[in-house]
């Protein structure tokens, strides 16, 4: 049977972005009216990206739609992704239509992406950057000997300033211990009957510390009761009563009477002016090493100095010798001279190579400033400084005068 009408070929759809062949094929055979600028440019920022048309080896154009490799999507306008290109792009997958390419590598984690363009974070651009809170927390390690967050004891947390930053308590304590000294001293007691009690206490003080670090409600406990008096880096190493204790006995057990107790008044004004002048000043002048700056290394020098002047300038004339003062018991006498053999070797007689007097005490006292700077600078293997004090001054001090003490 046959029709009068032909049946017309099915009608070819146009998809919203054609592709190249089909906008020249709609531009021959169809007419658009003028389009105005402003209406240009809306319509090419609002339409998609045309359809690339995907060639097969041998030049012909793919009409396989069943393919998911070569199914088109709209390319995303993001600047930032944009312009960096496929290889730093972020991998997507989309509901299966955009095949996972693995022989690509991933985008860097560490990278950032700032205005469209990868910004590496190792290495300066030549730009200032403001502090972060990590960069004034580091810088304030170097310079403090409280360098924990706060939180670790509570009463640093409430009293920020006057325990945790100036750290008044334990200086106070630090200081009291001098002037003890000196009222031991003044009383007659001697280094030999106080030695025993620094051992008696030595003991108790190292095993409660041993123990709370094995439980931790002892060391709660602790913490509450002497938080005041420590530091936050004490809380999971040993206290500094330990070392104070540990450093005492030494110094008095094993030097002169007076050696032994000029190393404790070292340990107690030296290291506490040199805490104090270094956290107020020492922002102002040139760091050392890693805690240590000039300010704090001038004010151990100038304490050390004063103190010699005070204990054997002052105090120890004005108090005198006791009955029960062991032989040897004071290294300076109040004169210092060269070595006999030197002496011998330059021709000299003894008189004219010693001096007494104010020369003698300004120079013992100026000996005496340098080894108390030098013991407070100095770190030997970690140690603390109130162990490394005592023992590094009387050792100067001793040495010192065992060469150039008459």
């Amino acid at each position: 049977m046959s029709f009068s009408y032909p049946i017309p070929s099915t009608p070819r759809v146009i998809s919203p972005s054609p592709t190249p062949s089909e906008a020249s094929e709609a531009g021959r055979d169809t007419y658009f009216a003028p389009t105005t600028r402003s209406a240009a440019k809306h319509q090419h920022h609002k339409s998609p990206e045309p359809i690339t048309e995907e060639k097969d080896g041998d030049g012909s154009s793919s009409s396989s739609d069943s393919s998911l490799d070569k199914r088109a999507r709209t390319r995303s306008r993001s600047p930032g992704l944009a312009s960096i290109g496929p290889a730093h792009s972020r991998k997507r997958r989309t509901s299966g239509l955009t095949p996972v390419k693995t022989g690509k590598k991933a985008a860097v984690k560490s990278e950032s992406i700032t205005n469209g363009h990868p910004v590496s974070p190792a290495g300066p651009n030549g730009h200032l950057a403001p502090y972060s809170y990590s960069t004034l927390q580091n810088r304030w390690r170097e310079f403090s000997r409280s360098p924990s967050p706060l939180g670790l004891i509570p009463l640093h947390r409430h009293y920020r300033y006057l325990i945790h930053k100036h750290e008044i308590p334990r200086k106070a304590l630090h200081v009291s211990i001098g002037f003890m000294t000196l009222a031991f001293y003044t009383n007659g007691l001697q280094t030999s009957a106080i030695t025993p009690w620094l051992l008696s206490a030595l003991i108790p003080c190292a095993a409660t510390d041993y123990l709370r670090h094995r439980f931790q409600s002892v060391n709660r406990v602790y913490i509450k009761c002497l938080g005041a008096l420590m530091r936050e880096t004490e809380v999971d190493g040993w206290n500094g009563v330990i070392w104070y204790l540990l450093g005492a006995y030494i110094a008095l057990r094993f030097f002169p009477k007076d050696i032994g107790v000029m190393g404790v008044l070292l340990l107690s004004w030296c290291d506490t002016a040199a805490s104090t002048f270094g956290r107020l000043y020492g922002r102002y002048t040139i760091r050392l090493r890693s805690g240590k700056s000039l300010a704090g290394t001038l004010a151990a020098f100038l304490t050390g100095l004063l103190t010699a002047i005070l204990f054997w300038g002052w105090l120890a004339p004005r108090t005198g010798t006791f009955p029960d003062d062991p032989p040897g018991a004071f290294l300076f006498t109040g004169e210092l001279g060269l070595p006999h053999q030197l002496t011998q070797y330059l021709g000299w007689k003894p008189a004219d190579a010693t001096i007494g007097g104010a020369a003698a005490l300004g120079l013992m006292s100026l000996w005496t400033g340098l080894v108390a700077s030098f013991s407070e600078f100095v770190d030997i293997l970690g140690w603390d400084d109130n162990l490394t004090i005592p023992v590094l001054s009387s050792l100067g001090l001793w040495g010192f005068l065992k060469v150039f003490g008459v």
